[in-house]
């Protein structure tokens, strides 16, 4: 089945997406419909984006079920830079559960400032 990213404030198909398909690079229905969600826009052949993976993919585990936390690699999916307005990479959005985009973040994250933001956002 193939997943393509949707702009901010759609709809999503109501499909089961899993963690690990979250991170796994490949576009998906963002945000998560009643989730807080983490989307980290990146490539796996950047250097500042591979440093983040271990951190994406802890942070997958950690909050599956609570939040959603995912990953798109651009430079196999160009199209999604445009839909979400990225024109450096890294980038990190963050969405409310109800969808609306609540902060965005240039350049690498580290795994604390994503953890205070995912609690800002109320994710316990």
């Amino acid at each position: 089945m193939a997943f393509f990213a949707v702009p901010a404030g759609a709809q999503d198909s109501g499909a089961p997406v899993s963690a690990a398909d979250l991170i796994s690079g490949e576009p998906h229905p963002l945000p998560v419909a009643g989730k807080v969600t983490m989307v980290d826009i990146g490539a796996h052949s950047c250097i500042p984006c591979r440093m983040m993976t271990p951190i994406i993919e802890e942070l997958s585990r950690e909050y599956d079920g609570r939040a959603a936390i995912a990953f798109i690699d651009v430079w196999e999916h160009r199209e999604v830079a445009s839909q979400y307005g990225v024109s450096t990479i890294p980038t990190q959005i963050f969405y409310d559960a109800q969808g609306k985009e609540r902060y965005r973040h240039v350049g690498f994250l580290d795994k604390q400032s994503i953890v205070a933001k995912l609690a800002e956002l109320g994710v316990k």
